[in-house]
């Protein structure tokens, strides 16, 4: 071995550790790891998306260079000088480099990247574009669904499907479903068609047919009627040329299976496969990435055991716990550095997760400050947990912090009423993320039903939906007729009735039904012909569905406005695609879910379960209701499994907050309709009292009575308890007289002049234009309003 060659060994290493320089060590050395299977234990916040985008960038201009042993023929000793040079710094020509380096550089279309939301999937090819230039085009970064939709788009009619099928949400499944538990003379109340979807759509996640749900069942009543609406269900699926979420994975490992020469195509394609999240696969994803990346096993996952949460979605932790028995020769990197939070939050997030057996291990830290202490506030109920988190907000943003540096976190969505109370009554901004999504509102599902029967009349799901939406006289009788003649000829339920007169059950309905197909027909007749935006115009006239929202008043307004996005959706579509389709933006709203709409520049609060809050990260965070039978709940804390996913969704939760976090509980509190007194979460226990900065507003002196020595507990009553009264609430005040055309001061809101003044009750609504705020409305006893003249 050659002194030449150790030395070019030696400077190459150092100068491509140069060009990633700005990563630490273990990052590093996940980006230079590129052939065979790996694993990188992410921790939360260890910038492992900076990992996946520079390891893509790796192999794709040095491919395995850094690992390679060999030397390029004709080495120069100038050659050895650049790269000396390279490496401190005093060259910088990147050509040269990668002309000297690269062994074996990765073509980009041989590469794949798995994520779980549309949205990382744009923002991780928007890096790669930034860094590799217009090769980045040729990476497929996709979720799961989007990469198996083009799978089958090319061929699932190799396993008797139609290439142009639609896909069904979950509402359109539980439609599906409660037909066939009628058909089936199914116990309304023991099936319930969401149950009963939930349970079929487990036996897909699992690849279970109908018929091995059938045969596992046995004789159990409850089990065999299941697989019966399985089996139902699928028929109607197939009858209306649609697939489901679930099946669009499972029926491309189908496709796999019955045909080697697709898989093989496919393995070939895909020699490089990454996929993030790997802790919130399911059993039907695995298999999918183990048979592509069977031929090659270049597979690299990323994930952190510690952070899956997704259990009652199909999520399966045994994928990633279990990696290194899947695939063989696995190399494990841990990314334990955190780049968000202070240490103290993290050993906050360490202590807890501690706790569970189920895990790989390892333990966050970080090069920032020690930060402030976890603050737990215990209020007396929650109306006073819901006034301390809004008042602590507006006394942050007084301070020069943003509405948006906010984010109130709950184990349950029921948890966010008060906070919504008195977000309303303090004028504070907020959205819910995780509420009614854009998608699933009633006019946007009408709509697009109209798109989807134009795009395929077969789907008799959505002619149902539509078919009176608006009222057009057609009764159920006269649908469920035509649906017992379309069974029995086999035929499509728009064939049906748009020959409605020829059939003795339609006849009284048939110029009604016909009129029907005809205006749909009409629509499908011009679809190819006429631009998207101009073809929604067209169904909303034609329908007369604009006119029957505007004739439901200030209501009907709104749900336009709702209805009028959609048009810029479908402009924005077209703008940002080649080639724009019908189907193709039917096929892209499928895809689309709530985080894919999160906008992290809104200045408001955002209020979100803990689920939906994976992935982010705020400055400040309240997790709210921290309690036993709350978090966690009740039934998990007698099932050992169950209580390991509630820690893990603990740990989610702390490991959000930047630079301060909050915990909050309730010494009572009504929910359901009930009064509850819980103690404070085993998961707050968990953490030490050297992180705890605590304040008692319920006035509870004996620490024996909260599990809990608290810092502040004493004989005497604490601060919070002597400045607030009932609920933890600011003991009220007789409510100034406030008159319009007052210039009054407000902590957070600054001056302003009161334009109206409305008595409510004990209270005034009153409506201030504020100078710097806007108008802003405000409960005047919760103001804490300055006169100023």
């Amino acid at each position: 071995m050659s002194v030449e060659y150790q030395k070019f060994i030696e400077l190459k290493k150092r100068a491509l550790e140069k060009v990633f320089a700005r990563m630490n060590e273990k990052q590093r050395e996940a980006v230079f790891q590129i052939n065979g299977p790996l694993l990188i234990l992410a921790g939360a916040g260890s910038g492992k998306t900076t990992v996946v985008v520079n390891r893509i960038a790796n192999m794709i201009k040095f491919g395995n260079g850094y690992q390679s042993t060999a030397m390029p023929e004709g080495i120069t000793g100038d050659d050895l000088q650049f790269l000396e040079g390279f490496a401190a710094g005093r060259a910088s020509d990147e050509a040269r480099l990668v002309n000297l380096c690269a062994f074996h550089p990765v073509r980009p279309w041989n590469i794949l990247a798995i994520t779980f939301t549309n949205k990382a999937a744009g923002e991780l090819k928007d890096r790669l574009v930034a860094m590799l230039g217009e090769d980045a085009n040729d990476i497929q970064a996709s979720t799961f669904h989007s990469a198996c939709v083009r799978i089958l788009r090319r061929d699932i009619d190799k396993i008797g499907y139609d290439r142009k099928f639609g896909i069904y949400d979950s509402d359109d499944s539980q439609r599906v479903v409660k037909e066939a538990l009628k058909n089936l003379q199914a116990d309304d109340k023991m099936f319930t068609p969401k149950s009963v979807a939930g349970a079929i759509s487990r036996m897909k996640d699992e690849l279970k047919s109908p018929e091995q749900a059938l045969e596992e069942a046995g004789n159990d009543y409850r089990r065999r009627m299941i697989a019966r609406v399985y089996a139902e269900y699928q028929k109607t699926l197939r009858s209306n040329t649609a697939l489901d979420f679930d099946d669009i994975i499972g029926l491309t490992v189908r496709l796999f299976r019955e045909n080697p020469e697709v898989l093989s195509y496919y393995q070939n394609r895909f020699r490089y496969i990454m996929v993030d999240e790997y802790q919130d696969t399911n059993h039907a994803q695995f298999t999918l990435v183990e048979m592509l990346s069977r031929q090659y096993k270049n597979i690299c996952v990323v994930g952190d055991d510690d952070q899956s949460i997704y259990k009652f979605r199909g999520a399966n932790i045994e994928n990633i716990l279990n990696f290194e028995e899947q695939f063989e020769d696995t190399k494990v990197i841990r990314l334990e550095q955190n780049y968000r939070s202070t240490q103290n939050i993290l050993d906050a997030a360490n202590s807890v997760i501690a706790h569970n057996t189920e895990r790989k291990g390892k333990t966050l830290w970080t090069d920032n400050a020690a930060g402030d202490k976890v603050y737990w506030y215990h209020a007396q109920d929650e109306q006073g947990e819901a006034m301390f988190i809004g008042q602590t907000i507006l006394d942050d943003v007084a301070k020069g912090a943003k509405f948006s540096d906010h984010a109130v976190l709950y184990r349950m969505n029921a948890l966010s009423n008060n906070l919504e109370k008195y977000f309303v009554r303090t004028s504070i901004p907020y959205r819910i993320i995780g509420g009614h999504r854009f998608y699933e509102r009633k006019e946007i599902k009408d709509v697009l039903a109209y798109l989807q029967i134009i795009n395929n009349p077969a789907d008799d799901v959505r002619l149902k939906r539509i078919i009176n939406e608006p009222k057009r006289g057609i009764g159920d009788t006269t649908v469920e007729a035509a649906q017992r003649i379309a069974d029995g000829l086999n035929l499509s339920l728009f064939e049906v009735m748009s020959h409605a007169k020829d059939y003795a059950d339609l006849s009284r309905r048939g110029n009604v039904l016909e009129d029907f197909c005809r205006m749909l027909q009409e629509l499908m007749d011009r679809a190819d012909t006429m631009p998207l935006y101009d073809l929604l115009e067209a169904v909303l006239n034609k329908s007369t569905y604009r006119t029957y929202l505007k004739a439901q008043g200030e209501e009907g307004a709104a749900r336009l406005e709702n209805v009028d996005e959609l048009m810029t959706n479908i402009k924005k579509y077209c703008e940002e695609n080649d080639e724009p389709s019908l189907s193709g933006f039917l096929e892209e709203v499928s895809l689309f879910t709530d985080m894919d709409n999160y906008d992290p520049d809104t200045d408001c609060v955002t209020l979100m379960t803990i689920h939906s809050a994976k992935g982010l990260e705020f400055p400040y965070v309240f997790i709210d209701g921290m309690e036993d039978n709350l978090f966690p709940g009740m039934q998990s804390m007698f099932n050992a499994a169950e209580m390991e996913e509630e820690r893990r969704l603990a740990y989610v939760a702390i490991t959000r907050a930047k630079k301060k976090l909050y915990i909050t509980n309730a010494q009572t509190r009504m929910l359901y309709g009930t009064t509850q007194r819980n103690r404070p979460s085993q998961f707050l226990r968990e953490i030490p009292e050297s992180l705890l900065d605590c304040e008692d507003a319920a006035r509870i002196v004996s620490p024996t009575q909260i599990s809990r020595p608290s810092a502040k507990s004493s004989g005497a009553p604490t601060r919070a308890a002597q400045q607030f009264g009932v609920g933890g609430m600011k003991r009220p005040t007789a409510s100034a007289h406030y008159t319009v055309g007052q210039t009054v001061r407000h902590k957070t809101f600054g001056t302003g002049i009161i334009l109206n003044a409305t008595p409510m009750g004990n209270d005034s609504l009153l409506e201030i234009a504020f100078d710097t705020a806007g108008t802003k409305k405000l409960m005047s006893n919760f103001a804490r309003l300055e006169i100023v003249g």
